[in-house]
């Protein structure tokens, strides 16, 4: 949308932002414009001076009557450099306040934008909107804004005095204004494409920074570390090759920019001497005709440089725009259904569900209840369908058909802040984030709001909820739960990061808990003392397990079959053995693959005391 729009009507949707700064953006252009203006009256005066004092001879007789003038001029320089000043000093915080509106509001859509959205835009090009295009934003409001403004006035009015003084010299030089015109306009038309390409390239390469840092261990294992830094050179080497575009583009006219008006001039002393001769100018008017195009031609060199920056933040507006304007489909409703505490009754009535991009279910007509209380264990084999399953419980994905329902009401009708409030979930692979263990484990606890909890109940919920995911080891960290763990936990073990994300679970006392199989890095005797404590701690928690392992099935109260997307059977474990075929193919699959990981595990780690050990020594370190 952003790029069928003019440059103008591009820029112009940054207005509700502007708009609390508008005072003082105003100030600064007022200022900046009468800094211009003071410029330009400082040839008036000395072409009075020339044809007065200085013409008559005063200046040997009478140094009184050279007071005056110089003295206007004096104080023509000084407003000039103190209005600078002012307009600096206006437009500065402003634009800083600006800049951090945009990358607020940006980074709240961010937040409240589907995971579908995230999975379809790499990391580095949200990176580079958010830092690079707002602080680029930042630097044309309060410069490259008020320059363009100020310079075309500039100009407008020069070229008027001009006009209105020098007669012929000023035709001339309002000629000269033609070429510079179609010269700025075809610039701007070429220059814009490629200052998108180069903005984009450069969120493409910080995606590739991002993706390369966080498989480092990938790249490192497989020694293709190489191939990471061949591929990025070449990425590289293409952004290097379109700015060096940019600068030829806009070497080019800031060359023709300042070529045109020197020659213009050149040709303007020539007609003037002859204007001066013949008399129909004054040697006064032609020193205020050579020093107002001084004033003007600054502007017009540097328009290249205002006109680069403008496009540069057209382009950075709509980019900005192409993720503002992105419609969020899991919006609240706009008369939402008023959320009490929950019982925990979930229900998926004909629920079906499809990618996007894929035009076959993944979920097609499940039906299922969770009765409050009961564990529920949903199982099925790679690529039935169970994550996404359990993704619609918490309204992370939205149904495309059929309804989802917690005590009776579609999840559609309630506000998302009230479901997720209700709806726990610990993943397969857990991400934790660069702070304390603390904040990570209590991340689902409010600590301010109307929902707010006492500082001594987190307490509580904190070392309960370490103590039930068997994450004692956080105790043998540098500060214990203060430590502050690296990026996304990668200095922890797999095993202890699932840990966390499950006590960040429990902490949160959800009346639905989902677990998309939390605990595939433990060993069986510890997911079982894991189990056995959630049950107590958890008491009445309806929960939804996903389940990779024999073990975790057998402890479910019931279990929900899943195949090529439907609930093909539900019963407890016993009685499925006995009456489903497919149910028994799927434990037997889940033996095998147990067996073999548990072997593999045996070989490989025959002491994982020692194995904890060492990644809490790494964390230490």
């Amino acid at each position: 949308m952003g790029s069928e729009l003019s440059t103008f009507a591009s820029v112009r949707r940054l207005y509700p932002y502007v708009r609390p700064a508008m005072p003082r953006m105003v100030g600064g252009l007022i200022s900046a414009l009468g800094a211009s203006l003071a410029a330009l009256a400082i040839p008036r005066v000395l072409q009075t001076l020339v044809e007065g004092p200085l013409a008559e001879g005063a200046a040997a007789h009478d140094l009184g009557a050279l007071v005056v003038p110089v003295l206007l001029v004096l104080g023509l320089g000084v407003a000039e450099a103190g209005l600078v000043l002012l307009r600096r000093n206006l437009v500065m915080y402003p634009g800083t306040r600006v800049e951090a509106e945009l990358r607020m509001a940006l980074f709240r859509h961010l937040q409240d934008l589907p995971v579908a959205f995230h999975d379809r835009w790499p990391g580095g090009q949200l990176l580079s909107r958010i830092m690079g295009d707002l602080g680029l934003l930042r630097r044309w409001l309060v410069f490259g804004l008020l320059q363009l403004i100020v310079s075309i006035v500039t100009i407008v009015v020069g070229v008027g005095i001009l006009l209105a003084t020098a007669g012929w010299l000023g035709l001339v030089y309002l000629a000269g204004a033609i070429p510079v015109t179609v010269i700025a306009f075809r610039f701007s038309r070429r220059y814009r494409v490629i200052a998108r390409l180069s903005q984009d390239q450069s969120g493409d390469l910080a995606t590739t920074v991002e993706e390369s840092v966080h498989g480092i261990r990938v790249l490192k294992a497989f020694g293709r570390g190489r191939d990471a830094l061949d591929s990025f050179t070449d990425q590289a080497e293409e952004l290097r090759r379109t700015e060096i575009r940019k600068a030829g583009n806009q070497a080019t006219v800031t060359t023709s920019l300042q070529l045109i008006p020197e020659v213009t001039l050149a040709v303007c002393l020539v007609l003037g001497t002859v204007l001066a001769a013949q008399g129909q100018i004054t040697v006064g008017g032609l020193v205020a005709f050579f020093l107002t195009t001084a004033v003007i031609n600054g502007p017009v060199v540097d328009l290249g440089m205002t006109l680069s920056m403008t496009l540069n933040a057209r382009t950075a507006v709509d980019r900005f725009f192409e993720v503002m304007e992105t419609p969020n489909p899991l919006a609240d409703p706009a008369d939402p259904v008023d959320a009490p505490d929950a019982r925990g009754h979930v229900e998926l009535r004909d629920v079906t569900f499809r990618y996007e991009d894929s035009a076959r279910p993944v979920l097609e007509h499940v039906d299922l209840e969770l009765p409050v209380g009961t564990t529920t264990a949903l199982v099925g084999l790679t690529g039935s369908g169970k994550s996404t399953l359990a993704m619609v419980v918490p309204r992370i994905f939205d149904v495309t058909g059929g309804e989802v329902l917690l005590d009776g009401v579609d999840l559609r009708r309630m506000r998302r802040h009230d479901v997720r409030r209700a709806v726990a979930v610990a993943f397969e692979d857990p991400t934790l984030f660069s702070a304390s263990v603390r904040d990570n484990v209590l991340l689902g606890v409010p600590e301010s709001g109307p929902d707010a909890v006492p500082e001594a109940e987190r307490e509580r919920r904190l070392h309960e909820a370490v103590e039930v995911a068997q994450a004692g080891f956080v105790a043998d960290l540098p500060q214990g739960v203060e430590t502050r763990i690296g990026e996304e936990g990668l200095s922890l073990s797999g095993g202890q990061r699932q840990r966390l994300a499950l006590a960040r679970a429990i902490a949160a006392r959800p009346a639905v808990l989902v677990l998309d199989d939390p605990l595939s890095a433990l060993d069986v005797a510890t997911e079982e003392a894991v189990t056995t404590r959630l049950r107590e701690v958890l008491d009445g928690t309806t929960s939804l397990v996903i389940a990779h392992r024999p073990s975790t099935v057998a402890l479910a109260d019931r279990v929900a079959v899943l195949q090529d997307g439907r609930i093909t059977a539900v019963g407890t474990h016993r009685d499925l053995l006995a009456t489903d075929a497919h149910y028994r193919h799927v434990i037997s699959s889940l033996e095998q693959d147990w067996e073999e990981c548990a072997e593999h595990s045996d070989r490989e780690d025959s002491e994982p005391d020692q194995t904890e050990q060492a990644q809490t020594e790494e964390v230490q370190r």
